[in-house]
């Protein structure tokens, strides 16, 4: 069976459908509808990139990280015209909406980046009720005052959560789960929890895909610069997808393509070529930057978090995860066509449901000719 054409069935996989920038670097109260195919469009300058940024981030305190690794620039996540209150602090914000089994869930989160990193508030809601709220207390302590939905004899559980972290992604400790309140407020913060860390963020570098590699763990970094790594595994592991992706490469690379392989060194390393049938094996690196990069997002789109260097819920089935990936410069240095065959590439592989993707883009002539991807233009 084609891997790109399979069947659908009823999908209630967490999966956010809204971005909030309410006030992040050059955003001011935006508000970004996410469809499981969404490129974000407009010229330099129009806030693509940070609104990726700001994806991540989110995807990496859902994964538990601290706030310092989230946002390792935060001072330069301020709104520039945004002037320190009295205390000379200053920060933004930040949240997004995901639906699932629960239904819609927001998550708003406000950052202090001045004078110190730290999260002072947040709040988690459903259906117009607060599943759980914080906010800072006392700058001298460096907790937050959190408060949960339990619905038991006590309305609402109150603690200190760290200021470092997301309590959103905290909550499976610290909740029992023994009241409806509870289980209401644990099931939200899981399908937050499970949207979020299930993201691959990549930027396919050309120059290091040029190059041999040692092998590794086999796991595809965001920068690709493993690919030669990838494909051995790839190859060995599934001929299926191994065929899908070399029909892909027919589509987006110049030339014959008969096959897509990894060739052993002598020094332990491995190097990409492709087999050009009668004209022999060319070694990727002789390949332009455009179609290096065209074969680094086909291999992510036709993979999955067993492939790619990323740590999706374990404690979650694999059939019940989505997997989003993000990919800021989706466009660069492809031609339109190459843009039109990944686009049509990732709907085909989001049929079944485990695939979605947000990219930006300078040009949204491509994504427009693509049925089943939302265009958002932020140069508007």
């Amino acid at each position: 069976m084609d891997p790109t054409r399979a069947p659908v069935g009823a999908d209630d996989r967490p999966a956010l459908s809204e971005l909030r920038l309410s006030s992040f670097k050059s955003h001011r109260r935006a508000v970004l509808p996410l469809s499981p195919f969404t490129v974000f469009a407009g010229p330099s300058g129009s806030g693509k990139t940070s609104a990726l940024q700001a994806y991540t981030a989110l995807a990496r305190l859902g994964g538990g990280e601290r706030v310092g690794t989230a946002f390792p620039d935060a001072s330069g996540c301020v709104p520039e015209r945004a002037r320190p209150d009295p205390q000379g602090r200053r920060g933004f914000r930040i949240g997004c909406t995901v639906d699932g089994p629960v239904g819609s869930v927001r998550l708003d989160v406000a950052v202090q980046a001045e004078p110190e990193l730290r999260v002072v508030g947040e709040r988690l809601t459903s259906g117009g009720q607060i599943l759980l709220s914080t906010a800072l207390r006392d700058p001298a302590r460096r907790t937050v005052q959190a408060a949960w939905h339990t619905a038991g004899s006590v309305p609402v559980t109150r603690a200190p959560l760290p200021d470092d972290r997301l309590a959103t992604a905290l909550l499976p400790l610290r909740v029992a789960g023994k009241t409806v309140g509870q289980r209401l407020v644990l099931a939200a913060a899981e399908q937050v929890v499970v949207a979020l860390r299930s993201v691959f963020a990549c930027d396919p570098r050309p120059e290091r895909m040029r190059v041999p590699v040692p092998l590794g763990a086999g796991r595809l970094h965001g920068g690709c610069g493993n690919l030669a790594e990838v494909l051995l595994r790839t190859r060995e592991e599934c001929g299926t997808r191994h065929a899908a992706l070399i029909a892909a490469s027919r589509a987006g690379c110049a030339g014959a393509v008969e096959d897509l392989a990894a060739q052993e060194l002598t020094d332990g390393t491995v190097r990409a070529v492709l087999d050009r049938g009668a004209l022999g094996i060319t070694p990727v690196g002789r390949l332009g930057d455009g179609e290096l990069r065209y074969l680094a997002l086909a291999l992510v789109l036709l993979t999955g978090p067993g492939v790619l260097d990323m740590e999706p819920v374990a404690e979650v089935l694999p059939a019940l995860q989505a997997m989003t990936v993000l990919a800021d410069g989706f466009d660069r240095c492809l031609d339109r066509r190459q843009v039109r065959e990944l686009l049509s590439l990732a709907v085909r592989m989001g049929e079944r449901g485990h695939v979605r993707l947000v990219g930006a883009v300078q040009d949204r002539a491509p994504a427009e000719g693509v049925a089943g991807v939302s265009v958002v233009d932020l140069g508007v």
